[in-house]
């Protein structure tokens, strides 16, 4: 297979506020090391393939699994096993025997005090959010994960924080961790209500998760946290003195962060000081998970966390956040491109906006948030007038003092509104921008994607102010139909 390179780094500058002890040009010149480092798009380290923020095309799915199985190479001191089971839905017992996974990420060296987590701000969060959210707080060490999927053990009827702690016992006794359940760190995602089958994952699909274990690839893991997502997803970079850096992510519906909005991991086998790390992940996230939007939901067992294993030194903590960018900005484009029933990836970029950063990715998501823009993206009609309208309408309730008399919007590169008026004159035009909006299209049911192809929308206030790009897809028939049949 023939990969062609296509950088896509220059996204939106993360301000200091954001960032912690990380300065604003600090974060540049370490997204600018990392676009002179990529004169390539795959390089092989360590046995592994490291991927790009913009994807090569595929043309099937055993193409695209293994470039993935390559690029998930494991940084040095992790190991990971997955297994399914099944078990009855106390609430919904008709439904039967339904399937659930289990996935177990094991540090194999021993404990870390290294690991960073940013979890859903939704007042109510899953009880793995909870635990996780002590954990964090008391300092604990981790030294293993579990994820399971099919169900989130979010408000269920029974108690679900101990459901979960049992789960994380289990996981310790199978691995003869030293710090016991305390050092394991819980996530669920699927139906949200429904009580955790606690019993048939302690007792049957962890124990075989863990008889499962390897740590040649990330790529099980990918797979079987997997809910309504068609494919898996996984990014990875190694950094110039080989330290690496992977992550794999779930997400398809019911996305739209205030972080974090889906469940993402990412290893890396870097010596780096925990609290160094979370702002390193927090300012990652800004920039990418918190720029991306599918149905405008957030939902309650939302969780990113990083943790590194420590086993190799780090010469650089610019190339690190460079590289958790990089991973991070390119699950959270997956996502998108993953999504229940998505047609198109809108790519939104907006500059000099006369406010914050978090507000001009509040107007993105405003933007592509709106079902008649959506509605028009999936019919590849370009009806450009939804747009210029979702704009207006936020800056109306949000910033009505501020002047619009300078925006300038483009579609598909061309100038459709400038200087207060549509510039819209022709059939020639027409067809340009729907032929622009049809050549980004996907397939509603690929189980892989095909290419990496945006609906491009470029919105300029003239001026000066804040840069950020958002993400957000169509909205189709088959949205509607995944989500209706969600719990089957």
């Amino acid at each position: 297979m023939k990969f062609a390179r296509n950088v896509a780094l220059a996204l939106a500058v993360v301000s200091s506020s954001c960032v912690g002890a990380f300065s604003t040009s600090r974060i540049n010149n370490a997204m600018n090391k990392a676009s002179s480092n990529a004169a390539t798009m795959l390089r092989e380290t360590n046995g592994g393939l490291d991927t790009d923020l913009i994807l090569p095309s595929f043309s099937t799915k055993d193409e695209y699994i293994s470039y993935l199985k390559k690029a998930g190479a494991l940084p040095d001191g992790f190991a990971l096993g997955t297994a399914k089971g099944t078990f009855v839905s106390v609430e919904a017992p008709a439904m039967g025997p339904l399937p659930i996974k289990a996935t177990v990420i094991h540090l194999t060296e021993g404990p870390t005090d290294s690991w960073a987590a940013v979890f859903t701000s939704n007042r109510f969060p899953g009880c793995p959010i909870k635990v996780g959210k002590d954990r964090l707080a008391k300092g604990h060490p981790l030294q293993a994960l579990v994820i399971n999927n099919k169900v989130s053990n979010v408000c269920p009827g029974g108690d679900g924080i101990a459901a979960a702690e049992s789960v994380c016992a289990a996981v310790a006794e199978g691995l003869n961790l030293p710090g016991g359940a305390n050092t394991v760190l819980p996530s669920s995602t699927g139906v949200i209500g429904w009580r955790l089958p606690a019993k048939e994952l302690a007792e049957d699909v962890v124990p075989k998760a863990i008889e499962a274990i390897q740590a040649d690839s990330a790529f099980a893991a990918a797979e079987a946290i997997m809910t309504t997502d068609r494919y898996p997803k996984l990014r990875s970079k190694t950094l110039s003195n080989g330290v690496r850096v992977v992550g794999v992510a779930k997400g398809a519906g019911m996305i739209e962060p205030n972080m974090a909005t889906m469940l993402g991991y990412i290893m890396t086998d870097a010596t780096i000081e925990k609290s160094k790390l979370q702002t390193m992940l927090s300012a990652a996230c800004n920039r990418s998970f918190n720029s991306i939007s599918i149905d405008g939901d957030e939902s309650t067992s939302d969780t990113v966390v990083a943790i590194a294993s420590g086993l190799k030194p780090l010469s650089s903590e610019d190339e690190l956040q460079a590289a958790l960018f990089e991973v991070c900005e390119g699950l959270s484009a997956d996502l998108v491109r993953n999504g229940e029933g998505t047609g198109h990836v809108m790519r939104v970029k907006i500059s000099n906006f006369p406010g914050s950063e978090y507000d001009a990715r509040r107007m993105g998501r405003h933007l592509v948030n709106s079902p008649l823009v959506k509605c028009a993206i999936s019919g590849n009609d370009p009806n450009t007038g939804r747009i210029a309208g979702a704009i207006g309408s936020f800056m109306g309730k949000f910033f009505p003092e501020e002047s619009v008399d300078e925006m300038s919007l483009t579609l598909g590169g061309r100038t459709i509104f400038n200087n207060g008026k549509f510039v819209l004159e022709g059939q020639e035009v027409e067809e340009e921008l729907s032929n622009h909006m049809a050549d980004a299209q996907l397939g509603e049911h690929d189980d892989f994607p095909q290419h990496q192809k945006f609906v491009e929308i470029g919105i300029d206030f003239g001026g000066e102010g804040s840069d950020v790009t958002v993400l957000g897809s169509d909205l189709t028939n088959e949205y509607v139909a995944v989500n209706a049949d969600y719990r089957s």
